[in-house]
Order: C-alpha cells, then structure tokens, then sequence
C-alpha cells in the first residue's frame, strides 16, 4: 500500500533512533524526505531551531505541521495513524 503522505524526517546516518523511524516508515511505504543534518547546515539550523538550539534527531514534521522530537514507537505510530487516517 503506498501513501502519498509526505513526511520530513530530520536526522543522521549514526543515530539509532533515526533508523528505527525510517524502518517504520519503510515497512509501511509510507513517502517520507530524509534530511541528514550532518550534510546539510541549513537542515542542520532548522533542527536546532525548532529544539531550542540542540540538534535533536529525528525530528519529524509532518504534513499538518506537527512535530514529533526523538518519539517513542507508540507514539510515533500514532501520530502516522491519525495523520494517515488508517491503523498501521
């Protein structure tokens, strides 16, 4: 199933938690734009932005505006589910 819901993930390519989210996303096929901060300043000032100054990742921003901040499975899950409008 694939879903045309576009996703930004902020992150880098060491971070375990990063993974994890791209492997949720990747089993569900859902679209996302991956965003390594390490090679990208202005990715990188935009994370630090919006997590008063810490380049904390991932940083997820979905399509309504919402942000999710190093989220657990749970609750990233639920936010795909209510953004999506399907159980995943």
């Amino acid at each position: 199933m694939e879903n045309e819901v576009k996703i930004l993930v902020y992150g880098t390519d060491w971070c375990f938690d990063c993974r994890r989210i791209r492997k949720i996303l990747d089993s569900r096929q859902l679209k996302y734009t991956w965003i390594n901060i390490d090679k990208d300043l202005e990715a990188a000032k935009k994370v630090e932005s919006i997590n008063h100054g810490n380049r904390s990742v991932p940083t997820i921003i979905f399509p309504d505006g919402s942000i999710l901040v190093e989220p657990s499975d749970n609750e990233f899950r639920q936010n795909l589910e209510k953004i999506t409008g399907s159980t995943l």
